[in-house]
């Protein structure tokens, strides 16, 4: 297993139309490979961000239509890196939508992919309200992608509210954990930098966190600040509220070290719920 790896996450601003998403995104990944990542993380939502469940609708596909499907496993194929595709909107089945995020390998496959399992339904303020349950079927188990530099677990967005998912995931020994997002202005702003910090000190796992940026169809603004954080809890790279890629190096002998310093994820212990 290979102990180092330069990472790179991609900050976004998606629009409405997925081939315009996808043209930017083949220049970014390039330029993040070009400046050495190996491993590139990319936003929720990379390649749509549109407002209202009939404009969703009509543009989501299936696994097998969509078009953001073969070109990762191109690009990734092209560039020799792994690509953690953020995710995509695709059909379900149920009359609901799957929010989807991919990894794929050097060699143009799909190496795992993860359902969102937390909705974001909330009411953040300032006529903010957000309903994702009504258009998605959420996820319903934890996914961790074996890699060559051991296994990284895949979250997406809401999730980094949960800390029992993240402790699932790095118990099941991912030593990197994505969470690529479409975090909002006014909670991003309150809490993306410590909740993101929070669990990447309780895994004593890396954190790659993309997000999307700006402001997109609907008038919707997100928060941007994309992220890479150390076990320990420092951040190694962050973006600002603007598009482009960030890069850092991962010693994944931190992971470890962290772990044998506060073996936390060792010491649970069954205890009564309070009534």
């Amino acid at each position: 297993m290979n102990k180092s790896l330069v990472a790179a996450c991609i900050q976004t601003n998606a629009g409405p139309e997925i081939a315009a998403n996808l043209d930017y995104l083949a220049e970014a990944i390039k330029e993040a490979r070009r400046r050495g990542a190996e491993l590139i993380a990319l936003p929720e939502n990379v390649s749509m961000m549109v407002k209202g469940r009939d404009k969703l609708f009509a543009r989501a596909k299936s696994e097998s239509e969509h078009p953001a499907v073969p070109f990762f496993c191109r690009v990734a194929k092209e560039t020799g890196a792994w690509i953690i595709g953020g995710s995509l909107a695709i059909i379900f089945g149920d009359g609901r939508l799957a929010n989807r995020c991919y990894i794929f390998n050097p060699q143009g496959e799909i190496a795992g992919y993860y359902d969102k399992i937390h909705m974001f339904d909330a009411d953040v303020g300032g006529n903010e309200t957000y309903h994702e349950s009504a258009s998605f079927h959420p996820g319903d188990r934890a996914v961790v992608v074996d890699t060559p530099w051991g296994k990284i677990g895949l979250t997406i967005c809401y999730d980094m509210r949960f800390p029992h998912l993240y402790r699932a995931l790095a118990k099941a020994g991912a030593s990197i954990i994505a969470v690529p997002a479409a975090f909002t202005v006014p909670t991003g702003q309150a809490h993306w930098h410590v909740l993101l910090r929070a669990r990447a000190i309780e895994t004593g796992a890396f954190i790659l966190a993309p997000a999307q940026c700006g402001e997109h169809d609907g008038n919707r603004k997100t928060f941007g600040h994309s992220l890479i954080i150390d076990p320990w809890g420092k951040i190694l790279a962050e973006s600002g509220d603007k598009t482009g890629v960030i890069v850092a190096e991962l010693d994944l002998n931190k992971v470890s070290e962290s772990r044998r310093m506060l073996p936390s994820l060792q010491h649970d212990r069954p205890f009564e719920k309070p009534n």
